[in-house]
């Protein structure tokens, strides 16, 4: 026997709740999908409070109970899926919540350090024909506005703020509609900048003059969001918005710019907002 027991039992318990919290983070966090921009690290802190809440109340009402007892392992597990729910759906209310942007009077504002106009996602202009670079160029503006003060990409719309339309870009994939369009753009940021970077923009696709364009609503991002490029076995890289303009960082004004954009915010964390200044 032990002459510790409940030391014993506390080394035993801690690893099995935090594997039940990181679960019920996981599970929580694919019912919400695309509504919530929490991280799975954000989720899994706030499964682990519902777990202790649930001892604690555990604790406070019931008498005799003990750590491994059926009624305090629903509970704690009640609790824990419980907040993480209730977080989770204040979240999506939060996000919900945003009003539409009007993007006529965005196009007609024109760029700025909070605006960018791309005629195309896809497709070369010049040289007619789908273009990997034009992928990388929405990259890099996503990844700058969100590692700055956020921002708006309006794609179908010239440099002068005159709408063109997606038909180019559309007629580029298997199925030309605005769903396929969205599901093609998130899987190019998941892919570039991580699947946490691509949740955070919002799509909204409006018809301006007879055409349609995607408004890409990028809040400021709640930690830095590096361009992952696939060369000499992959390398990464911070972009920031410089006045109207998108330009990459070095490693020393990188960490500095960092260091001095990025402050730690409980409510940031919870509700997915940017960083604190």
């Amino acid at each position: 026997m032990p002459h510790s027991p409940l030391l014993v039992e506390f080394a035993v318990a801690l690893p099995v709740v935090l594997l039940v919290a990181y679960v019920v983070a996981r599970v929580i966090r694919r019912l919400f999908g695309r509504r919530i921009a929490l991280e799975l690290r954000t989720m899994t802190i706030v499964s682990f409070l519902g777990v202790s809440v649930g001892l604690l109340l555990s604790g406070i009402f019931f008498y005799g109970l003990r750590l491994w007892m059926p009624t305090t392992i629903l509970l704690a597990f009640g609790c824990s899926v419980g907040l993480s729910a209730l977080v989770a759906g204040i979240a999506a209310w939060i996000r919900r919540g945003r009003v539409d942007v009007d993007v006529p009077a965005v196009l007609a504002a024109g760029e700025s350090d909070r605006v960018e106009f791309k005629e195309t996602a896809r497709w070369n202009i010049r040289e007619n024909r789908k273009d990997p670079r034009m992928e990388m160029a929405i990259a890099k503006t996503v990844a700058a506005f969100l590692n700055s003060a956020g921002g708006v990409l309006v794609i179908g719309a010239s440099d002068e703020g005159r709408a063109v339309g997606l038909d180019r870009d559309l007629a580029t994939l298997r199925t030309p509609d605005h769903d396929r369009f969205e599901l093609w753009l998130r899987d190019l940021l998941s892919t570039l900048l991580g699947r946490n970077a691509a949740a955070l923009p919002r799509l909204q696709f409006t018809v301006v003059e007879g055409a349609t364009v995607c408004a890409v609503i990028c809040p400021p991002s709640p930690k830095p969001v590096f361009l992952t490029v696939a060369k000499d076995g992959g390398s990464t890289d911070l972009w920031v918005r410089v006045g109207n303009s998108t330009r990459s960082l070095g490693v020393d004004e990188a960490v500095d710019y960092v260091a001095r954009h990025w402050r730690p915010s409980v409510l940031g964390a919870l509700t997915g907002t940017g960083p604190t200044r």
